[in-house]
């Protein structure tokens, strides 16, 4: 794709399960830096910018190298905001300002694991789709899954599998919760990046890790510091 090509980093302030997250330090830096770090590294975006509601973290991306051309408005800051919707935000914005773009890639804060050769494959499965997004294989079988029923005792989900090999039922992937990449049209049309002609970009174990709590942090740095063999 030779088209214009835009990275939004999403990164508005408030956090509430972890303090100040999407700048707080990560093995040695703000997290942020990682983020916005990856889509430099990667070489293919005319645009870099930072999605926010809040001065400092405005600041910090700038620092790392990143436009902050406008804020976030309040209704997009809400808790309650969906990614879909920052996004369609700051498409419009940008063509307020007299600037399309073809294709984006919406990148989160928080995937210090993501690096510059992920983005680049995930722009180039553009050519072939309408939208890109990482995945994992789900590190045991969901279809042989428990639950527990409200008198407390286990339950199999799904009864019908309890007896298959976990080499012979499908596997099943999750999103890694890193980044989406998407041609434009597709999405000011659907409105969302779950559009029908998706394509994954599988990834390993040792490049997701999902960063909600404390422990997802510190289970974070240890993996990276492993991955990168500090």
């Amino acid at each position: 794709m030779n088209n214009k090509k835009l990275a939004i980093i999403t990164a508005r302030g408030g956090s509430k399960r972890i303090p100040q997250k999407n700048i707080k330090e990560f093995c040695g830096k703000p997290i942020l830096y990682y983020s916005i770090e990856a889509a430099r590294d990667a070489g293919i975006f005319d645009e870099i910018m930072v999605s926010t509601d809040d001065k400092e973290i405005a600041g910090l991306a700038k620092k790392a190298g990143a436009s902050v051309p406008f804020f976030r408005s309040r209704e997009t800051a809400g808790d309650y905001a969906s990614t879909d919707d920052v996004i369609m935000e700051v498409l419009k914005a940008y063509e307020a300002l007299g600037q399309i773009f073809d294709a984006f890639c919406c990148i989160y804060p928080t995937a210090p694991f993501l690096n510059g050769t992920r983005l680049r494959e995930a722009m180039m499965l553009l050519e072939k789709a309408d939208s890109v997004m990482p995945v994992v294989p789900f590190s045991y079988p969901p279809q042989r899954g428990l639950i527990i029923r409200e008198e407390g005792f286990l339950a199999r989900q799904f009864p019908a599998y309890s007896a298959a090999r976990s080499q012979d039922l499908p596997k099943i992937y999750h999103d890694c919760g890193q980044f989406y990449a998407c041609r434009t049209e597709p999405f000011l049309q659907a409105g969302t990046t779950d559009v029908e002609k998706l394509l994954p970009l599988v990834l390993t174990e040792m490049e997701v890790q999902d960063i909600d709590t404390p422990q997802d942090w510190a289970l974070a740095e240890i993996k990276y510091k492993l991955s990168k063999n500090l």
